[in-house]
């Protein structure tokens, strides 16, 4: 189990390794995050589609 130091020491490497993303960068994470929440979001649609068309004939 770790320990409060050693999470703390763990946390302060992970800030020194971390940057500050450029624009470009940025709007390509964006872009990748949109696109798949989009497709999680249609896959649940037509999931719930098909649910109630079976809902209604049953």
């Amino acid at each position: 189990m770790w320990d409060i130091m050693g999470f703390m020491r763990v946390s302060i490497n992970v800030l020194k390794f971390a940057r500050k993303s450029d624009r470009k960068e940025f709007f390509l994470y964006m872009r990748l995050t949109l696109l798949g929440v989009s497709i999680l979001g249609s896959i649940g649609y037509v999931v719930q589609l098909i649910g109630s068309i079976f809902r209604l004939q049953g």
